[in-house]
Parts: structure tokens; C-alpha cells; sequence
């Protein structure tokens, strides 16, 4: 499967639970526990987004049979960083563990997405 339909399907599902974090952002009194899940979540797909972008040049770098570089680690850790600050900075308006576990978003349906895709494609 192609890179960029995993992405965009992947990316789908993350705009639809962002989506829902902003209702639940509006329509609770929850409103640091969704500003975190939706600012960890917002900075997932963004390493979502790197993590794709990488492995399309780490493809083309094997078939030209270029030297391969790292799949960034140090920008998405990089980025787990700037969402600890942020909300170390903001306690009142970001909850730290919420925004930890937005980060974390993107693996999760990354995960999702297989076995969902797996047991599709077993049918």
C-alpha cells in the first residue's frame, strides 16, 4: 500500500478526533484536559505528517541507491519536548498528561488503522 493513502486515511481519522475534542473543548468544563488532546494531537499529526514525508525519501533514497538518512527521531522528539514545555508553561489552560497522551494519538491509530486494514483485508 502506498504511502500516502495510509496518510491520508490516517489523517482522516485524526481531524475526526480533533474534531471531537473541540466539542468536547466547547461543551464541557473540561477545558484544559481538551486544549492538551488537542494541542498533543495537533503536534502528532504534524509528526505524523514528518514521519510520512520521511519514508517517501527513505523510499526514493533505496531505489536510486542513495545513501539513506534517519527517519527524524530527533524532530519528533524534538517535538514531545516543545508540548512539555508548552504545557508546563500553561498549567492552567493545557493539562500536561492530556497533551502527553495526544502526543501519542497518531501511533494509537496508526495501530488501529492495521488491524482494521488486516482484518479488511482477510475478507
Amino acid at each position: 500500500m502506498e504511502i500516502k493513502d495510509l496518510f491520508t486515511r490516517q489523517r482522516k481519522y485524526i481531524f475526526t478526533l480533533l474534531s471531537l475534542y473541540v466539542l468536547g473543548y466547547g461543551f464541557t468544563s473540561y477545558q484544559s484536559v481538551f486544549a492538551g488532546l488537542i494541542f498533543g494531537t495537533s503536534l502528532s499529526l504534524f509528526n505524523l505528517w514528518l514521519l510520512a514525508r520521511k519514508m517517501n525519501n527513505f523510499g526514493d533514497s533505496v531505489v536510486q541507491g542513495k545513501k539513506v538518512r534517519s527517519l527524524g527521531s530527533m524532530s519528533r522528539l524534538a517535538t514531545g519536548a516543545l508540548a512539555v514545555i508548552v504545557a508546563m508553561e500553561y498549567p492552567d489552560h493545557i493539562n500536561l498528561v492530556f497533551a502527553i497522551l495526544g502526543l501519542m494519538t497518531a501511533y494509537i491509530v496508526i495501530m488501529i488503522d492495521f488491524f482494521v486494514q488486516s482484518f479488511q483485508s482477510r475478507k
